[in-house]
């Protein structure tokens, strides 16, 4: 009976991978999806993608689920108040949502590289843009500095996605 390491599951199937006399998959290379090919130890370059994605979304859950219990804070301190509240959790939703699909990324940095790019654009579209509002003067500081946070991870996106290249 073939031990565990020995299967790749797919959507619905199981199937068997070949392995030659010493366990090791015929062809000298892990299958991709392979549970060996899991616990293989991740290249340098992967394990950047993987760190970068991890802290990147424990850092924007940690920023940014609080936020849901200070529309009241914000409204005070940053006057007017929100007159369209569904947009400020709307958002808040959106930008939670990629958190969880940075924390996805983390998990297997080969499997969802081409997802990085979305997270790449993400980052840079909402960082510039604030950027870009501050230096016309229409916006304050405030905005500003977790914008250049977010800059800084979205170029840490861009160093992960050329880094972890298959090749």
């Amino acid at each position: 009976m073939a031990s565990p390491a020995n299967w790749i599951c797919a959507a619905e199937a199981v199937r068997p991978v070949m392995t030659d006399a010493t366990g090791a998959p015929r062809g000298g290379r892990l299958e991709s999806g392979s549970f060996a090919a899991h616990t293989a130890m991740p290249s340098p370059s992967s394990l950047f993608a993987r760190r970068v994605f991890l802290w990147a979304g424990i850092y924007g859950v940690l920023v940014l689920a609080p936020l849901y219990f200070m529309e009241e804070r914000l409204a005070r301190d940053f006057p007017p108040a929100f007159s369209h509240p569904e947009q400020f959790y709307g958002f808040l939703g959106v930008a939670l949502a990629w958190q969880f699909a940075f924390l996805l990324i983390a998990s297997d940095a080969r499997r969802y590289r081409l997802f990085m790019l979305p997270a790449i654009a993400e980052k840079l579209l909402s960082s510039l843009s604030a950027l870009l509002l501050h230096a016309a003067g229409r916006i304050g500081a405030a905005p500003a500095i977790p914008a250049a946070v977010d800059l800084a991870i979205g170029l840490l996106f861009i160093v992960a996605f050329v880094r972890s290249r298959e090749g």
